[in-house]
């Protein structure tokens, strides 16, 4: 399969050879979902906590007779069905939404991404991308010549003077091959993969 081979300089050089087996996959809906939804579950973090009717800082006294008065019997104002009252099934911090997915499959689904992005033209392979000292004006020039606007650019390595001139730029992120994930693959308009962060990618995925 050949993908399109941009430079630093020039919008369109060529274009460059890479893997069917990581580009060439067949679309398969239910494992992206499945991937999508499990990476975005181990992201939760349990921190959300409600009370119970014992947490509930109210009066144990009941509040009337039993019977009487014609009202409801009721034993205490922490009673669910009480407004003020406490949870019946309360959220506690120590939930668990992690979501266990096989790591064959995840690649899988990882592959199976990026070779949609490949079939609509949203994935290009760059040589290399550097800028000299850490200056946004600069690497914004370079996204401006490569007609880029909002993208996900996956490297090899990231140096300290293209994270600092990527960092305040709206709609651009600059991640090493090992934390790319599914989520910003399909969220960004266009994918830049350097010809060294393509290699480490066929060794992780293939």
């Amino acid at each position: 399969m050949e993908l399109k081979l941009v430079s630093e300089k020039e919008q369109a050089v060529g274009s460059i050879s890479v893997s069917d087996a990581l580009f060439g996959r067949e679309y398969n809906e239910a494992l992206v979902h499945q991937v999508i939804r499990s990476y975005l579950a181990n992201a939760r973090s349990a921190n959300r906590a409600q009370k119970g009717r014992s947490d509930i800082s109210k009066s144990k006294r009941k509040p009337w007779r039993q019977k009487g008065t014609g009202r409801a019997r009721v034993g205490a104002a922490s009673s669910p069905i009480w407004r003020g009252g406490g949870k019946v099934f309360p959220n506690s911090p120590d939930e668990n939404f992690s979501q266990k997915i096989n790591r064959k499959m995840y690649r899988a689904g990882i592959c199976v991404i990026l070779s949609q992005l490949a079939r609509e033209n949203r994935i290009s392979i760059v040589d290399t991308i550097t800028v000299d000292e850490p200056k946004t004006k600069i690497f914004s020039a370079k996204l401006k010549n490569l007609d880029l606007d909002e993208v996900m650019i996956i490297s090899n390595e990231i140096n300290e003077n293209l994270y600092l001139s990527s960092r305040n730029i709206p709609k651009v992120l600059i991640v090493e091959v090992k934390h790319a994930d599914p989520v910003s693959l399909l969220r960004y308009k266009k994918v830049l993969i350097t010809t060294e962060g393509l290699k480490k990618f066929e060794e992780f995925l293939i």
